[in-house]
């Protein structure tokens, strides 16, 4: 099914691309676009096999964003996130993901992982309330996933959760006008006092450390990866993608180019345009590089049922934002070494250096405290983060 996903997808990266204008100005996808998706099986790829997903390599999945975020870094990043999700839901208790996919196993679920909710315990489950930013793609999911917190009897909290809710139960406020990633549509999700019930509750704790009740429905080596790999790769990919894709055009919109200043000439003859080239080219290849080592590494052990070192661990979440960072890098060099051409509203340069930047600011893509968890891990001193 990966490889007939990836096919599918590569027959509509010219209609993303071509329609990538609309996307930033609209502020959201289409419909149609996010259909599209759908039945090319790219929000399956994660998906369990009981539910009718693919369940299949999670470096396929990340191939598949990567080129789509070449195409349009909006499209690309929805798709990443709306496709990491049947990954997480899948660690929920089974009634949970009966409840999304029973039904419709097209379902589509958004996030806003903060812990900004507020959740009291009621009998049978919880009472939700809560206000959260930046929910991409939420204008099209029909279930939430979103971060809460268990507030004890002298007012603090005592527990960090992430619950699912149904569109029924939340209101979408239309607030998403920013620099860039202008097309994720990523709203503001308010929930009034929505009841939860515990069967719609998974315990961060319990995630870090690979245990849930999903595990004993969903047997595969898909779900024993650790959700500090697998999300935050989801965040770095699209940036990635988009920057490769950048710099594929860069190189074809620059063959003919003929400097105005600095002594003229052709662009493609000024020696510090090929070392800048060379620069950008090689920090795209060493994050394409390095994520695929560390996913290929996790899978590897988890397919063959091994324990999976918080060496590895760490390294794939040191590598991650590492990425991110030289991928901000290129873009950079590129926008830089383009001059004047790229500033025009609506060039691809000019787009792409946006989108890049703006999904850059995401808390998983932040380097310095991932680097320091590293370092934490190498000199031997305790590490706890629910990213890692």
């Amino acid at each position: 099914m990966a490889n007939e996903v990836l096919a599918a997808v590569r027959e509509l990266l010219p209609d993303i691309a071509a329609r990538a204008e609309w996307v930033d100005e609209s502020r959201r996808l289409p419909a149609d676009v996010v259909g599209r998706l759908t039945e090319s099986g790219v929000f399956r790829m994660l998906q369990p096999r009981r539910y009718g997903g693919a369940e299949c390599d999670p470096g396929l999945f990340y191939e598949v964003i990567r080129e789509l975020s070449g195409a349009c870094g909006s499209t690309g990043w929805v798709a990443s996130v709306l496709g990491v999700h049947p990954w997480h839901l899948a660690l929920f208790p089974d009634a949970a993901q009966k409840d999304v996919w029973g039904a419709d196993p097209d379902a589509l679920v958004c996030s806003a992982y903060a812990p900004i909710g507020r959740l009291e315990p009621v009998e049978g489950g919880f009472e939700l309330s809560g206000k959260w930013q930046f929910s991409s793609g939420c204008d099209h999911a029909s279930w939430a996933l979103l971060g809460a917190m268990v507030i004890g009897a002298e007012g603090r909290p005592v527990d960090f959760l992430t619950v699912l809710v149904p569109r029924s139960d939340y209101v979408v406020n239309d607030v998403w006008d920013v620099v860039g990633m202008r097309g994720t549509g990523s709203n503001e999700i308010v929930v009034g006092q929505a009841y939860v019930p515990e069967h719609r509750v998974k315990r961060n704790y319990e995630t870090t450390r690979l245990v849930g009740p999903g595990q004993k429905v969903n047997r595969g080596p898909l779900y024993r990866l650790p959700f500090g790999t697998i999300f935050t790769t989801a965040v770095t990919v699209p940036i990635v993608g988009t920057v490769a894709g950048c710099f594929d055009r860069y190189v074809g919109a620059m063959q003919e180019r003929v400097r105005l200043s600095l002594g003229g000439g052709r662009f493609v003859e000024d020696p510090f345009a090929q070392v800048a080239v060379a620069r950008a080219s090689s920090e795209i290849d060493a994050s394409v590089l390095q994520t695929e080592r560390n996913v290929a590494a996790l899978w590897d052990l988890a397919r063959r049922g091994e324990e999976l070192p918080m060496a590895l661990r760490l390294r794939a979440r040191r590598d991650q934002v590492r990425a991110t960072e030289r991928a901000l890098e290129a873009i950079d060099l590129l926008f830089k070494t383009a001059g004047g051409a790229s500033l025009a509203r609506g060039n691809r340069i000019e787009r792409a250096w946006r989108d890049a930047h703006a999904a850059g600011v995401h808390v998983a893509n932040e380097p310095e405290r991932a680097l320091a968890l590293y370092g934490r891990g190498v000199f031997g001193l305790p590490v706890e983060d629910t990213l890692v």
